[in-house]
């Protein structure tokens, strides 16, 4: 029986929704991830009776006509960059996004790697990295005698140093945008790499041509909403049973149907 067939894919499909739902509920405290949502599509139809076929030699045709569904499937998982919220963290080297735009990010095979997660240190020679090692933005360093360090809302990097009390730039941090943010590509730890779906990055300035600005002292948390996944949860769990029940029905008719004989 095609029903068995066809509710196994709902099934299916809902496994894979809570697969989405629980990562990320298992990341409602990382910094700057960005929530996913599963999308799904109908498979493909039996035409048992078609729309538009001819009934008479009158020229009546059938108005809606006959079609059977095989079912459902997952057809994207698109993340969805809306602002999460900015909290304090009182770190000098901390920084978070508000509005559009990702850190730019040197990766060790030579790649740029982009993420909104700014919780920065400095390295050994004063470079801001990220937790993992990675350089921030070509390379900024700040020097061993700086007393203070500024990041402005714009990206400029200040710093003062012992013994003077001029401000010294000593780099701008830059933001990168890109035309379909859902086709860039996670590669786990934050990251994010460009796809020929994402289109190449559109590097400028902080609050310049619609990118977002700087606050230092302060990092992104993930726009993940305990409520709205837990009500998501309840959906696709309701779905699977509903499935799930189409197949005891379909079973129970088809052991009907073998007595009949």
């Amino acid at each position: 029986m095609q029903a068995l067939r066809t509710a196994a894919t709902g099934m299916m499909a809902q496994e894979q929704n809570v697969q989405v739902i629980s990562n990320n509920v298992a990341n409602l405290r990382t910094v700057g991830y960005k929530r996913q949502r599963a999308e799904f599509q109908d498979l493909l139809y039996s035409n048992l009776r078609r729309m538009g076929t001819a009934t008479s030699e009158q020229g009546t045709m059938v108005p809606a006509g006959i079609q059977i569904g095989s079912g459902v499937r997952l057809a994207a998982t698109p993340r969805v960059f809306s602002q999460g919220a900015v909290v304090a963290t009182e770190k000098q080297f901390d920084l978070a996004i508000r509005g559009e735009g990702f850190f730019r990010l040197q990766m060790p095979d030579g790649r740029t790697a982009y993420t909104r997660d700014g919780t920065f240190n400095l390295d050994a020679n004063g470079q801001l990295v990220t937790k993992d090692g990675y350089t921030v933005d070509q390379g900024i360093t700040i020097p061993q005698n700086a007393r203070s360090v500024t990041i402005s809302g714009n990206g400029q990097v200040q710093v003062t140093v012992d013994n003077q009390t001029t401000v010294q730039t000593v780099g701008q941090l830059q933001l990168a945008r890109f035309v379909n943010r859902a086709g860039l590509e996670s590669i786990g730890d934050n990251l994010f790499v460009e796809t020929p779906a994402s289109g190449q990055a559109q590097v400028s300035n902080a609050g310049v041509e619609g990118a977002g600005t700087f606050l230092q002292g302060y990092a992104e948390d993930a726009n993940v909403n305990a409520v709205t996944e837990i009500a998501d949860l309840i959906s696709a769990q309701r779905a699977y049973e509903m499935n799930a029940r189409v197949i005891r029905s379909a079973d129970e008719m088809m052991s009907n149907n073998a007595l009949t004989r």
